[in-house]
């Protein structure tokens, strides 16, 4: 039986490989042929031998032309054929030797001297913080533009991905049912210092643009020496035109994002990093606005590199929102403090609730531990404090209620007695702001004398701080809790329940609870001053005192404001966090705010 091959489509005849009666399989290439520069193979649909071949290499023909005819027939095997596996292509040969240069195993030196530091290289600790199997890297195979003073192949050797590893992953698959992306980015501190390069800022630019359009979280390790200066083949003249610091910026109040700083983090580097909604810091970890080079270049003496920001400086201003000890502390704080946006876990255990009875000790003038009401009430092992070492009037944290995420903001008595001044107020307007932001619901310990107060106070410039609290509460558009502990005085505690007890869904007290408009022993003080100063003896003086301090407590005891329906209720501590499960689940779903943007500060 005569087959004839055909030409598929207008094209010229390039080749003929195989001669007229020769003896063919089925899918040996008979012709191959040339359309708009794209080669098509005209194949043996049969068994054979050639019969004849009708055109000729370089000839022009039009669709359906008879090529060739082949005689369909028995062909005897090949014994020359085996059974080896075909060798690989030499396009993907080339791709895995140049995408294994990027890898930290061609580059066992530079590893070393991260490893002898005690640290980790940026790919490790990203295996880390995402689930296994899920990062997929963008720009990998960049290197730095610096063609002009070296060799491509010099680049790609030491330069790999111009040191920023960047991509897309999953975290904390393992407590989630659904997927959790997340971008990833981490400077490369073995390639030139970690330095932000042309090509870096490229890759960044793409990155962070894809995230705003999808919306996902960001954690960026952001060790490095800042701008880099030594790149030759950059088209502009200071590259202030790239959108990264934009692009980062912009995703305040729209996405959680995670810092991670552990060595040294100056300039460029650091201006991302204090973009993002946290910090975590390692113990040796040195950030600032400037390194060495650039103070130095200013005229302004020279220093160590760990005299610049050193973490007990950043800790106690408010600029690290949390100290780890090392790289893999950091991965798993960056973990647990992106599982509280990432939505509510279903297996969790609760603290035994009867001993909330037992925080707040029944003399009311003595100091207690607001951490361990903030532990009891939560999940076991959810709560995860931020900025510990700043504003330690008030505590700010993250916890579980229910495997339900929740922000807590709580008064500590054992600092200033618990008044709120300007550095706590900062501290809790901006949590405020970030719960909101992302859909958290908010609980408020309350237990303060009011606002802290003096000249010295003053000086802070606390009318504004205080005011920026107001602010920040009366803005939340998620739930608000406020359980009061024991004192609830005046402005103070009116800006733990945002600006009212009834801007609250829930405003609840302990028995230990006490409600005035100012310090009670002030307001003796004061308010009866000429009804004490006209009794003569000292002794009844104080005892009248004494009678009228007791008379007030007793009009400012929660159950009395309760009465007067200035608290919601007065409960059990042990009823504290069932009461609170009760009006989250009554609350429903709780969405971000839209908040434009979260301060910084």
């Amino acid at each position: 039986m005569s087959l004839l091959l055909r030409a598929p489509t207008d094209c010229t005849v390039v080749s003929l490989p195989v001669a007229t009666d020769s003896s063919v399989r089925a899918g040996t290439t008979i012709a191959v042929v040339e359309m708009m520069k794209m080669e098509h193979l005209v194949e043996a649909p049969a068994d054979g031998y050639l019969a004849e071949l009708h055109v000729e290499v370089g000839q022009v023909l039009k669709s359906g032309t008879l090529i060739a005819t082949l005689a369909e027939a028995a062909v005897a095997a090949d014994k020359g054929a085996t059974n080896e596996a075909p060798t690989t292509r030499q396009d993907l040969d080339h791709l895995n030797g140049r995408r294994r240069m990027i890898l930290d195993s061609a580059r066992p030196d530079a590893v070393k001297k991260v490893h002898e530091r005690g640290r980790r290289t940026a790919r490790e600790n990203i295996a880390d913080l995402v689930d296994p199997g899920s990062f997929d890297e963008y720009g990998a195979l960049m290197y730095a533009a610096q063609t002009k003073r070296r060799s491509v192949d010099d680049l790609m050797a030491s330069t790999p991905a111009d040191g920023i590893v960047g991509g897309l992953g999953r975290i904390n698959g393992e407590l989630f049912d659904r997927a959790s992306p997340c971008a990833v980015m981490s400077y490369d501190y073995t390639v030139l210092a970690g330095t932000q390069g042309f090509r870096g800022h490229q890759k960044k630019d793409r990155l962070l643009e894809i995230v705003n359009r999808l919306g996902l979280p960001v954690v960026l390790f952001a060790e490095g020496g800042g701008g880099r200066p030594g790149d030759t083949d950059a088209p502009s003249i200071a590259g202030l035109e790239i959108m990264s610091f934009a692009w980062m910026a912009g995703l305040s109040g729209r996405v959680p994002s995670v810092a991670v700083v552990s060595g040294r983090c100056f300039a460029g580097n650091a201006a991302l990093a204090a973009v993002c909604d946290v910090i975590i810091a390692t113990h040796d970890a040195n950030l600032g606005m400037a390194g060495p080079a650039m103070i130095e270049g200013g005229g302004l003496g020279r220093f160590e590199p760990s005299d610049i920001g050193p973490t007990s400086t950043q800790t106690t201003n408010g600029v690290i929102d949390i100290l780890v000890e090392d790289d893999a502390a950091a991965v798993a704080a960056t973990k647990k403090y992106l599982s509280y946006f990432q939505g509510t876990v279903t297996q969790w255990r609760g603290h035994e609730q009867t001993a909330m009875r037992d925080v707040v000790p029944e003399n009311r003038k003595r100091v207690y531990e607001v951490r361990a009401a903030i532990e009891l009430l939560c999940d076991v092992d959810s709560v995860l404090e931020l900025r510990a070492a700043f504003g330690r009037s008030i505590v700010t944290s993250l916890g579980r209620i229910e495997g339900q995420p929740v922000g807590i903001i709580a008064n500590d008595p054992s600092h200033l007695g618990g008044a709120i001044d300007s550095d706590s107020a900062d501290k809790a307007a901006r949590f405020m702001q970030l719960c909101d932001a992302h859909g958290i619901a908010l609980i408020s310990l309350c237990d303060t004398p009011g606002f802290m107060v003096g000249p010295q106070a003053e000086e802070s410039a606390q009318v504004r701080h205080f005011g920026r609290m107001f602010v920040a509460g009366a803005s939340l558009e998620v739930p608000l809790i406020t359980i009061v502990l024991r004192k609830a005085v005046g402005l103070g505690a009116m800006a733990m329940s945002g600006g009212s007890f009834h801007a609250t869904v829930l405003t609840a007290a302990w028995p230990t609870g006490e409600v005035s408009g100012m310090g009670i022993e002030g307001a003796v003080t004061l308010g009866s001053r000429r009804e004490l100063e006209a009794v003569e003896d000292p002794v009844e003086r104080a005892a009248l005192y004494d009678e009228l301090v007791e008379r007030m407590y007793s009009h400012s005891a929660a159950i009395n404001a309760a009465a007067h329906n200035e608290l919601d209720d007065v409960i059990d501590p042990a009823q504290t966090r069932p009461r609170i499960a009760n009006v989250l689940r009554a609350a429903g779903e709780i969405r971000p705010s839209g908040r434009p943007m979260v301060d910084t500060w």
